[in-house]
C-alpha cells in the first residue's frame, strides 16, 4: 500500500474543501502558538503565568486569545478558583488530550529532524545565492 493510499482513507475529501468547518480550528491549532500551548498543557494543568513563562516569545495578549479560542473549541478547560485575586488554571479536556498525543508526536518529529531540515535549508540557500 502506498503512502497516498494510506492517507486516502484517513482524510475525508471535505478536508480539502474551502468551506470545510474544521479549517478555523486547524488554523488555531497549527498556527504559531496553538500547538505549543496544547503541548505545554499535556503534562497537566497550568496557570496563565506558568504558561506565559513556559512558552518563550508569546505575549500575554496572544496567549489569552489562543486560550480563549481553544476553550471555545472544547480542547482546553478554564477553571476559575474563587480566591482574591481569582486564580485561573488551564487544562486539556479529554478531546484536547487526544489531540496533544498527535501534536507532541509531530513536535518530536521536528525536534528529531531539525539537523536534517537545517542542512537542507542551508543547501537550498547556498544554491539560491549561486543563481543570482
Amino acid at each position: 500500500m502506498t503512502v497516498s493510499e494510506q492517507f486516502k482513507d484517513r482524510l475525508p475529501a471535505e478536508t480539502f474543501a474551502k468551506d470545510c468547518p474544521t479549517r478555523p480550528l486547524m488554523a488555531q491549532v497549527t498556527g504559531r502558538w496553538g500547538a505549543l500551548i496544547i503541548a505545554a498543557l499535556a503534562p497537566g494543568p497550568m496557570r496563565f503565568s506558568g504558561l506565559h513563562q513556559h512558552i518563550g516569545g508569546i505575549s500575554q495578549k496572544m496567549l489569552s486569545q489562543y486560550l480563549k479560542s481553544l476553550v471555545r473549541y472544547g480542547l482546553v478547560e478554564r477553571l476559575v478558583e474563587p480566591t482574591v485575586p481569582p486564580q485561573v488554571t488551564y487544562s486539556l479536556t479529554p478531546l484536547g488530550q487526544s489531540l496533544a498525543q498527535q501534536l507532541c508526536a509531530l513536535l518530536g518529529w521536528f525536534s528529531a529532524n531539525t539537523p536534517a531540515l537545517e542542512a537542507a535549508r542551508q543547501r537550498y540557500d547556498g544554491a539560491d545565492s549561486l543563481d543570482r
